[in-house]
């Protein structure tokens, strides 16, 4: 959600209504959740797994909710904009779907841990698949929705496009480094990660390091392109800054809590860093 507001003060469109917020909250923590809803302690010594498994009723229950949630939210938008949507352009619509195809086929089924055909079995396409997801997310989709309730056109521009980029490679970068807790479950499973393929060090170097230049390079550019302030560019550029120390910081192995609170609190810091930024300078 936070992301989602960053990306739409700084794509220069007015935030979504409430209801649309709520649907991607819920849509968002029900996706992730599913992938853990087949595990078992017998297989996987992931500590986060085995909370899942302890708490399998408690999270039946969460899940049921949050599809509750999602469905009676997403009747709303469509009961309030569904006849917009369906005079949408061939290019919204093209954007509305490719997103959705390609999160499921990261699992693959309704199943994620039965199918031997889902994007999240390759190792190395496996971050870049998450990285697009959610910068189509957090990116398209509320200015997209936006001039779907506004009933105005959907025409991105150059600067659009060096948005998306900039987020797809942030989220991109995240899911490189969380693999990195996983090193030892997917050397054993033959999963091809990147820290499985070439090692930690080299992928520090080699992988994440130019890949979140190449992020902040993309954001650089679209700064100059939109013109702004020094300041602004500043606070928008901690992010990577942070990104770059805490990539750095995992030459040695770390406790889970620190994937789940660190890499993940980045993306709470990038949004908040890209807000502030938008509204105030």
């Amino acid at each position: 959600m936070a992301l989602s507001i960053e990306a739409s003060l700084q794509q220069g469109y007015g935030l979504n209504n409430f209801t649309y917020y709520l649907f991607v909250f819920a849509a968002t923590v029900l996706y992730y959740t599913h992938a853990y809803m087949a595990e078992s302690i017998t297989n996987s010594s992931n500590r986060r797994s085995i909370w899942y498994v302890r708490n399998h009723r408690a999270m039946r229950v969460s899940q049921l909710s949050l599809t509750a949630v999602s469905f009676i939210s997403g009747g709303i938008l469509l009961y309030e904009f569904g006849s917009r949507m369906v005079a949408a352009s061939f290019l919204q619509w093209v954007a509305i779907g490719i997103f959705p195809v390609a999160a499921a086929l990261y699992y693959g089924s309704a199943a994620p841990l039965n199918s031997s055909h889902s994007l999240r079995n390759n190792g190395w396409l496996k971050p870049f698949v998450i990285g697009f997801v959610w910068a189509g997310t957090v990116t398209v989709y509320p200015v997209l929705f936006k001039s779907i309730e506004d009933g105005l056109p959907y025409a991105p521009k150059l600067f659009n496009v060096l948005l998306f980029i900039k987020n797809l490679m942030f989220i991109t970068v995240l899911c490189i480094m969380f693999d990195f807790k996983d090193y030892v479950a997917d050397h054993n499973k033959q999963l091809k990660t990147f820290v499985v393929q070439i090692g930690l060090r080299k992928s520090i170097f080699y992988i994440i390091l130019p890949l979140s230049v190449v992020g902040l390079g993309t954001f650089l550019s679209y700064a100059y392109y939109m013109h702004f302030p020094f300041l602004r560019i500043m606070l928008n550029t901690i992010p990577f800054i942070l990104l770059i120390m805490v990539a750095l910081s995992m030459q040695r192995r770390k406790p889970i809590l620190y994937y789940l609170a660190i890499i993940d609190g980045l993306m709470l810091v990038k949004a908040l860093c890209g807000t502030i930024g938008a509204l105030y300078f």
